[in-house]
């Protein structure tokens, strides 16, 4: 959840809110922080001075005058209009007799009885970089999400209203204009090549203090956030508060190799960990901006969940790796490709798939129509799969189920009944189980009530007494495939 910080101002009878920052923060709480492609000229290095032995410190004074005035400070305005109606909802019998004669309801702000019309201005502050001396800035998408007005302000006080190009909520990267020239844009390293312990700057607006400077190390390297599924990040402790949003990490050379983006924080305010995006993440989504306006990723159709050592071994897998495919879109190009529900995907295009989370970023750099060779682990064997990959989007809504006949599942401690046709048809699948309790091994085992059995074993199953045969034939150790929502997800039930 993203949150912003609020001060509350009234002016002329107008509701204006202005927060000082949209920095994404995880954890406890979650907060936004709002706080520019031609050749830069090259930044000398900037090192501990030799002479002054192994502890000397990095001269940061000599790195800030050579960066600083490539960062920008951005300020936001959002305005939102809302009807004040005179009735408590819109269920009020006088609403709905306006609204069928056509008349203008009291404080309506499309009739003219308005004279109450509740509109609220927020404002806020983030920060960004220039990457081309034509006026290109990278920043965060979640500095100008909803933006009306996005103005940038240069180190040397000038100011420029700014278009956003295009924003990619999902790397969380923004590409803004403003129309000068012969600006001082950023040399960009590799955000690969930089190593956990060394020294890095950032440079930001936070809390709306124009060019903070702050300094540390890299704490650890391709880091993955819950949610980000897209992006790795590079972790730091350096001071990273609302308003440093969009703001560049440099290295010691001047070089950018992120984006700061997200603080951990139970306060909304900086606890030493913070996290950047990855420069090469960030010019692969602007020169798609560029381009397109927008971001295209590869799509594999599939729903994958996290190995554990549990289930590697119920899947003859020596050690937990991989991505395991819980569901398959049967129209989708995994499925066109041989996919199928319980395969572990161990490799795409001969590159290991060492954490299931490898996988979305590994497709997702990918673009629509590109050809993936896929090396899947099945039936305790080994295959190759070719697959051709679509165009990722948000679809997927959630089902309903209703009632039926209960009936004991044995000693999984479940109590089952068959889904409906209708229901099937609602969730898209053929057969299938309606946990309707659980207990002892299955609760143990974080099944519960609402969950559906769709398979034991890579078995389907759509009664009771298939349920139980196939609990019997796999042993110690049943692998239950299992719908939650819109997710599918295998889950080892231990039994003693």
């Amino acid at each position: 959840m993203l949150r912003s910080f609020p001060r509350a101002l009234l002016v002329g009878g107008v509701s204006l809110v202005a927060f000082t920052g949209c920095l994404k923060e995880i954890g406890i709480n979650s907060t936004h922080a709002s706080a520019p492609a031609a050749q830069a000229a090259a930044v000398a290095p900037v090192a501990a001075a030799a002479s002054a032995g192994r502890m000397a410190m990095p001269d940061f004074a000599t790195l800030v005058e050579q960066v600083g005035p490539s960062v920008v400070n951005i300020s936001v305005k959002s305005v939102e209009h809302r009807r004040a109606s005179p009735f408590a909802n819109e269920d009020d019998p006088f609403f709905e007799f306006f609204r069928r004669f056509g008349m203008p309801m009291p404080n309506d702000p499309r009739g003219q009885g308005n004279n109450n019309d509740d509109t609220q201005i927020s404002q806020g502050v983030g920060s960004g970089f220039i990457v081309s001396s034509d006026g290109y800035i990278l920043t965060n998408a979640h500095v100008v999400d909803g933006a009306s007005e996005v103005t940038v302000k240069l180190t040397d006080k000038r100011e420029f209203k700014a278009k956003v190009v295009g924003s990619d909520k999902r790397s969380d990267v923004a590409l803004i204009k403003i129309n000068a020239n012969d600006l001082p844009a950023v040399k960009t390293g590799e955000a690969s090549k930089a190593r956990v312990g060394e020294w890095v700057l950032a440079v930001g607006s936070p809390f709306g203090f124009e060019n903070t400077v702050t300094s540390g190390i890299i704490s650890a390297k391709a880091r993955r956030l819950e949610g980000d599924s897209y992006t790795t990040f590079i972790q730091t402790d350096v001071a990273i508060n609302p308003g440093n949003s969009g703001g560049p990490l440099f290295n010691l050379n001047g070089e950018v190799i992120g984006i700061n983006s997200q603080i951990y924080s139970g306060t909304g305010q900086f606890a030493g960990i913070s996290f950047s995006i990855p420069i090469d993440v960030a010019l692969k989504v602007r020169d798609q901006l560029l381009k397109h306006g927008k971001v295209s990723r590869g799509k594999l159709g599939v729903m994958i969940q996290g190995m554990d050592a549990e289930l590697a071994q119920s899947f003859g897998l020596d050690k937990p790796a991989g991505a395991l495919v819980s569901s398959v879109d049967p129209s989708g190009p995994a499925a066109k490709a041989g996919v199928q529900s319980g395969d572990i995907i161990l490799q795409v295009d001969g590159k290991s798939v060492d954490e299931t989370a490898d996988l979305p970023s590994m497709i997702g750099e990918r673009a629509p129509g590109d050809t993936v060779h896929l090396k899947v682990w099945r039936d305790k064997s080994s295959r190759e799969l070719v697959a051709k990959l679509g165009e990722a989007a948000d679809d997927n809504k959630p089902a309903k189920l209703g009632g039926g006949k209960i009936a004991e599942g044995g000693k999984l401690g479940l109590a089952v009944r068959p889904l409906s046709e209708a229901e099937q048809r609602r969730l898209g699948v053929n057969g299938g189980l309606l946990i309707e309790s659980a207990s002892g091994a299955a609760a143990k085992a974080g099944i519960r009530q609402g969950d559906v059995v769709l398979a034991v074993n890579n078995q389907r199953v759509s009664s009771v007494e298939q349920l139980r045969k196939l609990t019997e034939a796999a042993g110690k150790r049943v692998p239950l495939l299992i719908q939650r929502g819109d997710n599918q997800q295998y889950v080892v039930v231990k039994l003693d």
